[in-house]
């Protein structure tokens, strides 16, 4: 089976790029934010999509690293209204602050984190990395300065020289510009020397330790570029909706990016996005007809996972395979 559609991934991208801007200008403002929301959580799956897919790394915290870029914005914007940062070299609501902070902290939390979770070894592993996702989510429920479990809100997005985040398209073509060079990393690092170690270990890595590969520090590494990444979905986030909460680092959401990584299509470049545009809009409709809508979308993904394994990608890549090769012509027939 092929890993990569790359006429797919580029169908997806284009119109990823032109049809949610058409509709915001044709008056459906609806729709452009329903494309941001996706991109960010795009970012999100693709870069579960590095340790789960290719590494084989079953992480059930990941949303934990979201929670966190998106404070990495709430927090200094607090501080920016309140008061308390002045001296930084950097206005506290300036976005020069905001990328490179949660960036930091996350690839830091990803760094002690992994050096412990990656001792252990499958259902272990899922466990502990969703304990420590959960100590992050209580630690931020019990902080009441920043609104604890209530949340708190973001007076002012990060500010770019010649940007405005307040401006809906201009807010969307950051976030599909960084979707766009976060699936160009992730697809370069698999590609390269130590991705073929990476997805070597996912196969076989007693087989690779005797070979003289460290598989942990390689593995380790994925998981503080992947948490890093998340980080980015975080803070994209946090400037999208303005408002932020303990509520988006629980392992029920840790859950969804990875029903969005299974359901797209594990290690492939356009499966976590075609995996979030499938999640938000099953989401969307089936809300529409039944609160329990969480139970239709869970049999939906149990069959895909039964009958295509390569998930979305896979069938609407075989499909268009499948359509656009041309017939040949039988004997006799004329030319």
């Amino acid at each position: 089976m092929q890993s990569h559609y790359p006429k797919l991934t580029l169908a997806v991208m284009v119109l990823l790029a032109i049809v949610p801007p058409a509709l915001y200008l044709s008056g459906h403002t609806f729709y452009l934010d329903v494309a941001t929301r996706l991109t960010i959580l795009a970012i999100a799956a693709v870069s579960l999509n590095l340790i789960l897919g290719y590494g084989g790394l079953v992480s059930f915290g990941h949303a934990a690293y979201v929670g966190l870029g998106a404070y990495a914005v709430g927090i200094p914007a607090y501080h920016a209204l309140y008061g308390g940062l002045e001296g930084w070299g950097l206005a506290s609501a300036s976005g020069l602050l905001h990328f490179p902070l949660a960036i930091a902290v996350c690839a830091l939390f990803a760094l002690i984190t992994g050096m412990v979770c990656l001792r252990t070894k499958g259902v272990y592993f899922i466990m502990i990395t969703m304990a420590f996702a959960q100590m992050v989510y209580y630690a931020i429920v019990s902080i009441k300065t920043y609104g604890g479990d209530d949340g708190l809100t973001i007076d002012s997005r990060s500010e770019f020289p010649g940007i405005s985040l307040d401006d809906p398209l201009q807010l969307f073509a950051l976030c599909y510009g960084m979707l766009v060079l976060c699936m160009w990393l992730v697809r370069t690092i698999v590609h390269s020397r130590f991705g073929m170690v990476l997805q070597g270990a996912k196969g076989n890595n007693e087989r690779l330790i005797t070979m003289g590969y460290n598989t942990y520090r390689y593995q380790l590494i994925a998981y503080v570029i992947s948490g890093a990444m998340a980080g980015l979905a975080g803070v994209l986030l946090g400037n999208f909706t303005t408002f932020i909460s303990p509520e988006m680092m629980d392992w029920t959401r840790s859950g969804e990016l990875m029903f969005m990584v299974i359901l797209g299509g594990v290690a492939t470049t356009v499966g976590p996005v075609l995996g979030a545009v499938a999640f938000l809009l099953i989401e969307e409709v089936l809300s529409t007809i039944t609160v329990y809508w969480q139970l239709p979308f869970g049999i939906l993904l149990m069959l895909v996972v039964i009958y295509s394994k390569g998930g979305l990608s896979q069938i609407v890549g075989q499909w268009s395979s499948k359509h656009s090769r041309s017939p040949k012509p039988t004997e006799g027939s004329n030319p």
